[in-house]
């Protein structure tokens, strides 16, 4: 049975050796994404012959495994993720961002795999670039709504810090106040894990930003690096009292990110269709396609 280690954010060190040089912009391999949302899916990792695979165990009983990184092949890998599936009487299933995750795949064991996506954990990514300046015409409304925040209101932007912790969780106690966070289960979920976020911002490596006005917190907004030219936003809050805020700290944090990042990973919309409508708004230039790679029935042999 392979090892799996329970991810900790003492293990981000060797977990972006793995990451952080290649081109996965995936925001579930974020070190905060993997901490924060370990409630939920028991997201653990085993390096396996040079190779990181990060495992997610679900309350279905479904265990997915990520596609192996490294340097090496990944074949054997696979090879021993099938055989501990075998060994669970679990189905096997990969998971990476198509069709990557297919390519890679069929070029080590062609016809073996079935593949499936799911467009509501598709990620949106973005160049950094587009939000920080809102040019042209497809960015009108949002610069309007930005120009508007800013004549209505005499506020401050500051890098967020742990010191501002506490006033960042008052305004989101208010912000679920006002959303009846406790009759909803995802609302519920998204804050234990924005919480752990908050109460371990500098041990998870984050980064974020704060509009203030009149002295108190009215929006906030955090991530870190997925890797070397991504950076993913994993919190993002306003009060919709304060007209304009959401889309004020959006463009006041992308414009004072560092100009290494050339992208900007905003997470999925959980087919939410406000939250889908409001992601397409922004104009993505891509989105990554989440999909899983299941071994086809009666071809398990084939694996090995």
């Amino acid at each position: 049975m392979i090892d799996f280690k329970s991810v900790t954010p003492q293990d981000q060190k060797l977990l972006y050796s793995f990451i952080f040089p290649g081109e996965r912009r995936d925001s579930n391999l974020s070190i905060a994404s993997l901490c924060c949302w370990q409630f939920l899916n028991c997201s653990s990792f085993a390096v396996i012959g040079e190779q990181l695979v990060i495992r997610f165990c679900f309350p279905d009983s479904q265990t997915v495994y990520t596609l192996p990184a490294g340097e090496k092949a990944g074949k054997q890998v696979i090879r021993l993720l099938a055989r501990q599936a075998m060994e669970e009487n679990l189905p096997l299933y990969i998971y990476g961002i198509l069709p990557e995750l297919q390519e890679r795949l069929e070029e080590t064991f062609p016809g073996v795999f079935e593949y499936r996506d799911n467009r509501d954990h598709a990620d949106y990514l973005y160049l950094r670039q587009d939000l920080a300046e809102l040019k042209g015409k497809n960015y009108q409304p949002k610069r309007n709504h930005v120009n508007k925040f800013r004549k209505t209101y005499d506020y401050r932007y500051t890098p967020l810090t742990t010191a501002m912790v506490q006033d960042c969780i008052l305004m989101y106690e208010q912000w679920c106040e006002d959303r009846r966070c406790m009759e909803d289960e995802s609302l519920e979920s998204e804050k234990q894990a924005l919480l752990f976020g908050l109460d371990h911002f500098d041990e998870l490596g984050l980064s974020g930003g704060a509009l203030w006005v009149e002295g108190h917190i009215v929006a906030f907004t955090f991530g870190r690096p997925v890797n070397h030219d991504t950076f993913c936003i994993h919190a993002e809050k306003a009060l919709l009292t304060f007209e304009g805020a959401y889309n004020a700290i959006n463009w006041e944090f992308a414009r004072r990110l560092s100009g290494s990042y050339l992208y900007l990973n905003r997470e999925e919309d959980l087919g939410i269709p406000g939250l889908r409508k409001a992601k397409l708004s922004y104009h993505p230039f891509k989105l990554l396609e989440k999909g899983l790679a299941v071994c086809a029935e009666g071809l398990w042999d084939k694996l090995f």
